[in-house]
């Protein structure tokens, strides 16, 4: 069901919401024509796709992707009446190969009747593979209109073949200005008596979270509490007091979760604190795993701060740990610290390139030995074989540096994978390496690496 917000001056969606009975208030709610429907402009407003779709009087496949509760079903419903065709819906969560078998036999029955048929299928993401390509030869033979409604993203969830066959057309959630003209509709619609002050209807719609179906929902709720404490009027507390908090939309494995951890990532790289923090609570709001959290600060100390600031990692640990060991709320306050410093220390990704362009160079280079003066010689033999032989141990060297040694595989020149930004500690750290990089410059000529002699035995222990 959906809980679509239709335009206010509308009148049939209030006639229709006068007998109520047992029906919920989001269905009897349900716009009944295109125009009721508020919200989703830029898919519905004048010469928009949607509205083209349906003043064209040709309807095509699409998937429907966007939040719980912004009227994919609604709009489904709406193109088979506004195309007088059959509509026939399935969910992918109670439906299998028996139910699609059976759509398709009434699709083709329909069809010889001269009948169109427009096959609704809702959470399409959670058809399997197999599921999805049932699909494919009844849209191609032009038996059924294939409309998907999906909460996840069609490039990962729905088969590439249904992909291309298919229209993409993405609902966003309900903006305040709508929630709130929503609110106001179905409370004059469902209970006109019941008065709410300006602070309740706020949480209220903030509680519903751009979603019109749980809007409704939680107003048949706050109605029936309301009338049961005899509150009049309806206050904030009491809102609080009758629901639960946990309300927020938050699907830890969905769209939503990678969203909001890509906001607050990018808000930490971006050194906006303000913003870090307030993802950060967004999702501690919603639900996530606190810890889950820390580790994804841990991942940012290292990739976008590193050694800009080594504190930044040691910091985040020490947070993950107090989080730990206090749990929550005390230990949340530590991530809120980590996060904000985070956010605004300085910034280098110079270890993390570095990383990956090492990684690849192995991945293309594959094992290259280890020269022989880098090797560890324990015994006597390796000894002979010239392992560790004319290795320059450093702290015995000016500066405990030895100026033009060689430490990679024979014959490779030695890269710049590592480039320290001037930012923060890693500008000192520049500094030394480009002083370290003068004395091997002065070093060339009394030091040849790979050209070392014939090993000479050794009676004493050598540092490795």
């Amino acid at each position: 069901m959906s809980g679509d917000l239709f335009a206010p001056g509308s009148s049939s969606s209030l006639a229709d919401a006068s007998g109520s009975g047992n029906i919920p208030l989001a269905e009897r709610m349900r716009p009944a024509t295109l125009d009721e429907v508020a919200g989703q402009t830029h898919l519905l407003g004048p010469g928009k796709p949607l509205r083209l779709a349906f003043e064209s009087g040709k309807p095509h496949s699409m998937i429907l992707w966007g939040p719980p509760g912004v009227g994919k079903t609604t709009l489904a419903r709406l193109m088979a009446k506004g195309f007088d065709a059959d509509f026939i819906a399935l969910s992918a969560v109670f439906s299998g190969v028996k139910e699609i078998r059976e759509a398709v036999a009434q699709a083709q029955a329909a069809k010889k009747l001269g009948r169109h048929t427009i096959l609704f299928v809702d959470e399409v993401h959670r058809f399997n593979k197999s599921q999805q390509d049932a699909f494919l030869p009844y849209v191609e033979q032009g038996v059924v209109t294939f409309i998907g409604a999906t909460t996840e993203n069609p490039s990962f969830e729905v088969n590439a073949a249904l992909l291309s066959r298919a229209a993409v057309y993405v609902l966003e959630a309900l903006d305040a200005a709508a929630m709130t003209a929503l609110f106001e509709r179905a409370r004059l619609a469902s209970c006109p008596a019941l008065v709410f002050e300006d602070d309740a209807r706020e949480r209220l719609t903030g509680f519903a979270d751009g979603d019109a179906r749980r809007l409704m929902n939680l107003l048949e709720q706050i109605q029936v509490a309301a009338e049961t404490a005899g509150v009049a009027p309806v206050t904030a507390t009491f809102v609080d007091q009758a629901l639960s908090k946990d309300l927020r939309r938050f699907d830890k494995g969905g769209e939503a979760f990678y969203d909001q951890i890509s906001a607050l990532h990018k808000s930490v790289r971006g050194s906006n604190p303000d913003a870090a923090l307030y993802w950060m609570c967004r999702m501690l709001d919603g639900g996530a795993d606190p810890l889950y959290l820390g580790r994804r600060l841990v991942r940012m100390a290292s990739e976008d701060i590193g050694l800009a600031d080594p504190r930044a990692l040691e910091l985040t640990l020490n947070a993950c740990a107090v989080y730990e060991r206090l749990g929550s709320p005390e230990g949340e306050l530590a991530l809120a610290e980590a996060v904000v410093f985070l956010a605004c220390a300085a910034k280098s990704n110079a270890v993390y390139m570095a990383y990956n362009s090492v990684r690849k160079f192995i991945a293309q280079t594959g094992s290259q030995p280890v020269p022989l003066h880098l090797r560890n010689a324990p015994t006597k033999l390796m000894k002979q074989l010239g392992y560790g032989h004319a290795y320059r141990y450093a702290h015995d060297e000016p500066e405990a540096y030895a100026a033009g040694e060689h430490y990679f595989p024979e014959g490779m020149t030695p890269p710049r994978w590592y480039r320290p930004t001037p930012y923060g500690m890693e500008s000192r750290i520049a500094e030394k390496l480009a002083h370290l990089r003068a004395l091997d410059e002065a070093a060339r000529g009394r030091h040849k690496p790979g050209k070392r002699g014939k090993a000479a035995v050794s009676s004493g222990d050598e540092p490795t």
